[in-house]
């Protein structure tokens, strides 16, 4: 992610001033991320035995923890769920059995650089390596995205590609996160895919509204309610402390310009495994006019065992939420396999009478 920011001032790029929606600009925000360890611990109050513990489990996966994020955390609080999802572990390092790095079968997808085929009619092109933070259970966090296309015209292959393919009818931007893209160079390439007659909906994948609110800017915005595609934007929130004003704001930004707004979430220990907690969050989120998408069991990365549920304690977590909350509100529980034509719904216990 530093590269990124670095090389936005060697090839002249800026990022976005303020808009008139924020008084502070996202690039800026970025830029000031948390990336050292003891910074961290020193700014939440946190032991100074963590440096030391977390050190090696930094160099396989470095720390990156941006401003907005990090005031949401509970100073001198080492179990706040959310410094969980952020702060560098010891058993990150251990070896798992079942457990690997490439845990859903991306790199036997590739089609082209950049481009994932694992679903009928839709497509999905991994943007970039940047993010704006490193969740320490990252699906994608031993993923090669040096292979992957840099600059704009090295997706040719991918839009001929896409062009040929004209079955395909759905474009996932995904990554790292595309919003780590400046609205610029977004919007060209949205324009690139709007002009592809067989695509019909644009779907992207990003957690930057969460991290950094003010990411969502007029100029993003216009870009996606000026393309004919229709756009869809899924978001992935944990933990109702997550959702702040800022954040909340940011997602009444995108709902009131008439962008359909999904969360997927990710049930991990320690964070978000009650159903006391998920609750909470689905309400939240359908309150903000955000229906709860998905709640994935973890993806078995190596790095990522400690904060494993089993997956007879998230049946029993689903099916309370099934009793507790409407049908609009429930997330669809579910796993997924390497190969499978789909995410597999996990089954639920669910008893009723004859």
């Amino acid at each position: 992610m530093l590269e990124i920011v670095e090389n936005w001032s060697k090839n002249g790029i800026k990022p976005e001033l303020g808009d008139g929606l924020w008084s502070e600009p996202w690039g800026e925000i970025l830029k000031t991320a948390v990336r050292d360890v003891s910074e961290l611990c020193r700014r939440l109050e946190l032991p100074a035995g963590f440096v030391s513990a977390v050190s090696a489990a930094c160099a396989d996966f470095p720390l990156l923890v941006p401003g907005p994020y990090l005031s949401r955390i509970r100073p001198g609080d080492p179990n706040d769920p959310l410094l969980l999802q952020v702060l560098p572990r010891p058993e990150e390092l251990e070896s798992r059995a079942g457990f690997s790095r490439d845990p859903v079968g991306d790199l036997a997808a590739r089609r082209e650089p950049g481009m994932l085929c694992k679903y009928q009619r839709r497509a999905l092109l991994v943007l970039t390596g940047g993010c704006a933070v490193h969740c320490r259970y990252c699906f994608r966090r031993h993923f090669p995205y040096s292979d992957s296309p840099r600059g704009l015209d090295a997706w040719d292959g991918v839009f001929e590609e896409l062009r040929q393919a004209t079955t395909i009818d759905e474009v996932i931007l995904s990554g790292g996160d595309p919003w780590i893209w400046v609205d610029s160079q977004f919007a060209e390439f949205v324009r690139r895919l709007d002009r592809l007659e067989n695509l019909r909906r644009l779907r992207v994948h990003t957690r930057l509204p969460i991290m950094i609110p003010q990411r969502i800017t007029a100029a993003l915005l216009d870009t996606l309610t000026s393309t004919r595609l229709t756009p869809f934007v899924v978001v992935h929130i944990n933990h109702p402390h997550e959702i702040d004003d800022d954040v909340s704001r940011a997602l009444r930004l995108l709902v009131d310009a008439g962008i359909v707004v999904l969360n997927q979430a990710v049930l991990l220990r320690g964070v978000n495994d009650s159903a006391d907690r998920l609750e909470e969050l689905c309400l939240r989120l359908v309150q903000l006019r955000v229906l709860p998408y998905y709640l994935h069991q973890l993806d078995r990365v190596q790095g990522s065992g400690h904060f494993e549920v089993p997956r007879e304690v998230g049946q029993q977590i689903a099916t309370e939420l099934l009793a507790r909350l409407p049908g609009y509100a429930v997330p669809r529980y579910v796993v997924e396999v390497p190969g499978a034509a789909s995410k597999i719904p996990v089954s639920l216990q669910v008893e009723f009478p004859m």
